[in-house]
């Protein structure tokens, strides 16, 4: 076997490794790109805990059909960016958000997110999507409320009750 061969062998294993280290796997066309908005982009990324690499797209379609997920094969065409996130939306917030602040220079092509292939529309969808950590946070403001508000009604009943009865003993001291 050729180097060459050896050396795609790698690189479609480190792929694969990273898809599976990854919740969310996003597809970008970045052609109109120039090197310093890359590089811009790529900071971003590496700000937000994902990591934004480019790959042939015939390693790439590999690293997937050896996974078993073929629905890829279509949108592997042209200059492609993948953006690997450990969870489900970042990357794809951040994409979405490229496309929108280079003006047309970043579009958006699909996702692998929760082990599934997620189209265009998806990916739009999963950029507006809150936060894992912003649901939780939610969800507990609510659960909480109740508690609140009981409690406030508790206070608000024994401080009346401590009200009625100084107004007694005042009436009796009299």
């Amino acid at each position: 076997m050729s180097a060459n061969f050896e050396a795609k062998k790698v690189v479609v294993q480190e792929i694969t490794d990273k898809i599976k280290a990854s919740k969310s796997v996003v597809f970008v066309d970045y052609n109109k790109l120039t090197v310093a908005e890359v590089s811009a982009l790529r900071n971003k990324c590496r700000e937000a805990g994902c990591e934004y690499k480019v790959y042939k797209n015939t390693l790439v379609r590999k690293a997937f059909n050896d996974l078993g997920y073929n629905q890829f094969d279509a949108d592997l065409n042209g200059p492609t960016a993948v953006t690997f996130s450990s969870d489900e939306i970042t990357a794809a917030k951040l994409m979405a958000q490229a496309a929108k602040d280079y003006d047309g220079k970043v579009v958006l092509k699909c996702a692998f997110a929760d082990n599934a292939y997620v189209d265009k529309e998806g990916v739009k969808a999963l950029a507006t999507m809150p936060s894992k950590e912003e649901l939780i946070a939610k969800m507990l403001g609510s659960m909480q409320a109740p508690l609140s508000n009981f409690a406030g009604v508790l206070s608000n009943l024994m401080s009346g009750i401590v009200r009625v009865l100084d107004g007694i003993a005042k009436s009796k001291a009299e």
